[in-house]
């Protein structure tokens, strides 16, 4: 059956406004600010549209909705960012905290079923053990080390959910899956250091969202290869 490739106009668009929004982080005017809502919804446009020319070969149809609604806690996340002060802070973590679940609720529908008991254990130790690694070497104190500890938490259950891939599956894949999510966990790295450390906001707002557009593209093209698969 021949596959329309209407998704190519949704990811032309997608790839301009990444240019544009990357230029706009270097020349810190309002560029940025402007181009940094159509991402999301190009991307997932992408996704769909990509997913619909294709509705006859999907092997895993129900993962789709997940990796949607990742993608839109994602734009959901980005524009409470873009807000001043730290209600809009707090709100956007905890959108793409959801965000980051259902992408490990769809990585781990395979790469974390059936997994031994100390296989968890082990995994959850190595993910409190980074956290916390994590967390005092960016230099999170007071309050903050709570709410922050459990986001990052979440963040090395997304990458341990797609290591566990790679090792159990092997596969461009998992290997895709597992670059994204060690670069969502760097850009998020880089937004606690420039809000609790003492990364510049010029640099940190592009090294930010060059991972960060990366790591949804990379998890992006990822899971599509992983929803369509046999």
């Amino acid at each position: 059956m021949k596959q329309n490739k209407l998704w190519i106009i949704p990811c032309v668009f997608f790839a301009a406004c990444c240019v544009l929004n990357l230029a706009g982080c270097l020349t810190e005017g309002q560029l940025e600010r402007c181009v940094k809502p159509a991402l999301m919804p190009l991307l997932c446009v992408t996704t769909f549209t990509w997913l619909l020319g294709r509705a006859g070969s999907v092997a895993r149809p129900c993962l789709a909705p997940l990796l949607l609604c990742a993608q839109l806690f994602g734009y959901a996340g980005d524009t409470m960012l873009m807000g001043s002060g730290f209600a809009f802070f707090a709100g956007g973590i905890a959108l793409f905290l959801v965000g980051h679940i259902f992408y490990i609720t769809l990585f781990g529908k395979q790469s974390l079923k059936g997994l031994k008991p100390w296989q968890w254990a082990a995994g959850v130790a190595a993910g409190m053990a980074c956290t916390c690694l994590l967390a005092f070497g960016i230099g999170v104190k007071g309050v903050m080390l709570v709410p922050m500890g459990i986001y990052g938490f979440v963040l090395m259950m997304l990458i341990f959910s797609t290591l566990m891939g790679v090792i159990r599956f092997g596969g461009a894949t998992w290997w895709i899956l597992l670059c994204g999510a060690v670069l969502f966990t760097f850009s998020d790295s880089l937004i606690a250091v420039r809000n609790f450390g003492s990364l510049s906001p010029f640099m940190g707002g592009f090294g930010v969202m060059v991972t960060y557009l990366a790591a949804q593209s990379l998890l992006a093209v990822g899971s599509l290869r992983l929803i369509v698969s046999r």
